[in-house]
Protein backbone atom coordinates (compact mmCIF):
# COMPACT_ATOMS: atom_id res chain seq x y z
CA UNK A 1 0.00 0.00 0.00
CA UNK A 2 1.23 3.48 -0.85
CA UNK A 3 2.20 6.00 1.79
CA UNK A 4 1.95 9.66 0.82
CA UNK A 5 3.07 12.33 3.25
CA UNK A 6 2.25 16.02 2.92
CA UNK A 7 4.28 18.51 4.97
CA UNK A 8 1.29 20.73 5.60
CA UNK A 9 3.30 23.50 7.25
CA UNK A 10 5.12 24.14 3.94
CA UNK A 11 2.10 23.92 1.62
CA UNK A 12 1.03 27.16 -0.10
CA UNK A 13 -2.25 25.71 -1.35
CA UNK A 14 -1.44 26.11 -5.05
CA UNK A 15 -3.50 23.04 -5.97
CA UNK A 16 -1.07 21.64 -8.55
CA UNK A 17 -1.10 18.26 -6.79
CA UNK A 18 -4.90 18.17 -6.92
CA UNK A 19 -4.85 18.76 -10.67
CA UNK A 20 -2.09 16.16 -11.22
CA UNK A 21 -3.71 13.30 -9.27
CA UNK A 22 -5.18 10.77 -11.73
CA UNK A 23 -7.42 9.32 -8.99
CA UNK A 24 -8.68 12.76 -7.84
CA UNK A 25 -8.25 11.89 -4.15
CA UNK A 26 -6.27 14.96 -3.03
CA UNK A 27 -8.18 17.88 -1.55
CA UNK A 28 -7.63 21.03 0.49
CA UNK A 29 -7.89 20.84 4.26
CA UNK A 30 -10.48 22.87 6.14
CA UNK A 31 -7.84 24.07 8.60
CA UNK A 32 -5.19 26.69 7.97
CA UNK A 33 -1.45 26.14 8.33
CA UNK A 34 0.93 28.60 10.03
CA UNK A 35 1.29 30.54 6.76
CA UNK A 36 -2.47 31.04 6.50
CA UNK A 37 -3.08 28.61 3.60
CA UNK A 38 -5.40 25.64 3.35
CA UNK A 39 -2.89 22.80 2.81
CA UNK A 40 -3.56 19.94 0.44
CA UNK A 41 -3.64 16.32 1.52
CA UNK A 42 -5.25 12.93 1.10
CA UNK A 43 -7.98 12.05 3.60
CA UNK A 44 -7.29 8.79 5.47
CA UNK A 45 -10.36 7.09 3.99
CA UNK A 46 -9.11 7.75 0.44
CA UNK A 47 -5.47 6.73 0.95
CA UNK A 48 -6.36 3.15 -0.07
CA UNK A 49 -7.19 4.45 -3.56
CA UNK A 50 -3.71 5.95 -4.07
CA UNK A 51 -1.67 4.17 -6.77
CA UNK A 52 1.66 5.79 -5.72
CA UNK A 53 2.25 7.25 -9.18
CA UNK A 54 4.02 10.27 -7.59
CA UNK A 55 2.41 12.71 -10.05
CA UNK A 56 1.50 14.92 -7.10
CA UNK A 57 5.07 15.01 -5.82
CA UNK A 58 6.51 15.85 -9.21
CA UNK A 59 4.09 18.76 -9.65
CA UNK A 60 4.63 20.30 -6.20
CA UNK A 61 6.80 23.41 -6.54
CA UNK A 62 7.71 23.38 -2.84
CA UNK A 63 8.65 19.71 -2.35
CA UNK A 64 5.87 19.23 0.17
CA UNK A 65 4.93 15.68 -0.89
CA UNK A 66 6.79 12.41 -0.27
CA UNK A 67 5.52 9.22 -1.94
CA UNK A 68 6.61 5.77 -0.74
CA UNK A 69 5.58 2.54 -2.42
Amino acid sequence: MAKVTFREERCKGCGQCIIACPKQIISFSEKLNAKGYHPAGIPEDKMKDCIACASCGRMCPDYVITVEK
